[in-house]
């Protein structure tokens, strides 16, 4: 959580309409597949620069520590490697109430939806349910070191970076009058 008196603690969000939005690629760098998500924010970096009210990052940790990254923004983009049993390199759309993003095996964290609201609770200024999306990349191998991601995977990575680029452009259109 912020500090005391940091400007980014206020009252909730009722919706996005104008502010910023954060766009976090989640995932490991030495694990194969699950490095998807910090790809595609790396190429999307440069793609977004001239965007002032785009923050593009990435991270390693989901739950709670994802909720605090997301304080202060009025819209989120989190991209990640999921397991569905889906092929290898689908994109998957999500909702907060589909998304998993609980990046650790400790009882002490809990799935992004359940800090969301715990962060709500707390004041923070966090994006509605509504206004927080998952781009999940279907993965082969979040098991194995490497630094390449398998093929299937590799392959919509491009995919991941123009889903991003449309969706935030669609929000973007819902914002002008």
């Amino acid at each position: 959580m912020s500090p005391p008196g940091d400007s980014k603690l206020c009252p909730v969000s009722a919706g996005a309409v104008g502010g910023k939005t954060l766009v976090i690629g989640l995932g490991n760098p030495i694990v194969s597949d699950d490095s998807a998500g910090l790809r595609v924010a790396e190429q999307l970096r440069p793609l977004l620069a001239d965007r002032e009210d785009v923050e593009v990052t990435e991270d390693c940790w989901g739950g709670l520590r994802l909720m605090e990254r997301m304080i202060g923004f009025d819209r989120a983009i989190v991209i990640d490697a999921i397991c569905s049993g889906a092929p290898p390199g689908t994109i998957h759309h999500l909702t907060t109430e589909s998304m998993a993003t609980q990046k650790s095996a400790s009882a002490h964290d809990v799935n992004l939806p359940t800090a969301l609201a715990f962060g709500r609770h707390a004041g923070a200024h966090l994006p509605a349910d509504a206004d927080v999306h998952l781009i999940g990349i279907e993965a082969q191998d979040v098991i194995n070191f490497s630094d390449r991601c398998t093929p299937a995977v590799a392959a919509a990575i491009d995919r991941a970076v123009r889903d991003v680029i449309r969706l935030l452009d669609s929000l973007q259109g819902e914002q002008e009058p």
